[in-house]
């Protein structure tokens, strides 16, 4: 081989070698919890939970209470619902718009959903958090209230219903270490991502309708 034919084919070589351990560099490359392809199946949270009310209501008109006006009337209902109150599993937040009560459906689905979420992070070695609730059933009152305040928000709201509650995406509550050891932080975006896989999977399994709430900063959670 003559030096014009050497030096081409030796460039050749070494853009194929460097292209090679380019290539094994990615593949090496650990992924970052805060990837959307890290979490199975979730590519858009609009996509992946765009369940319309409709679909929530007619689930909700199905195994629900029956709406009642205010929070005397509500009262009677309590035979009918499961208090909801901070646990284990969830953190309740100040509730303004409705109060802390659930049909056992959804109450359940609840309890499953905070425990899923805990269990997935021990899983991916994620220090515990809990997920923050922050509506649940709403009177008519309570929706009158609310659609003072917004406009956007539906007078024939399936929170009425008692089968429906608001998850945030944006807040956890972190569960401290029993001894007082210092626990690592982790990021609300991380956290979001594995609550969204805990839900699609709960959703796949025909236990929920979830609706992704951009402006709320919420999941949208129904029982089926």
């Amino acid at each position: 081989m003559n030096k014009k034919e050497f030096f081409p084919a030796a460039w050749m070589l070494l853009v194929v070698l460097f292209g090679m351990m380019a290539s094994c560099k990615e593949k090496e490359r650990p992924m970052k919890m805060n990837e959307p392809r890290n979490i199975r199946g979730v590519v858009s949270y609009k996509r992946s939970f765009s369940d319309l009310n409709d679909t929530h209501l007619a689930s909700a008109k199905k195994i629900g209470v029956s709406p009642v006006a205010d929070r005397e009337a509500a009262k009677l209902l309590v035979g009918s619902l499961q208090e909801v109150s901070t646990c284990e599993f969830y953190h309740l937040d100040s509730l303004t718009h409705s109060i802390p009560y659930l049909v056992p459906q959804a109450y359940t689905l609840l309890n499953n959903l905070g425990r899923n979420f805990l269990d997935s992070l021990s899983c991916k070695g994620l220090n515990p958090y809990r997920i923050i609730v922050t509506s649940v059933l709403r009177t008519d009152d309570d929706v009158k209230r609310l659609r003072k305040g917004n406009v956007n928000a539906s007078s024939n709201s399936v929170h009425r219903y008692g089968t429906t509650f608001d998850v945030s995406y944006k807040r956890f509550d972190r569960v401290e270490d029993p001894e007082g050891y210092p626990l690592q932080e982790v990021g609300a975006d991380t956290l979001k991502l594995v609550l969204a896989e805990v839900l699609r999977d709960l959703r796949q399994a025909g236990d929920c309708y979830v609706k992704y709430e951009l402006k709320q900063g919420c999941f949208h959670i129904t029982a089926r």
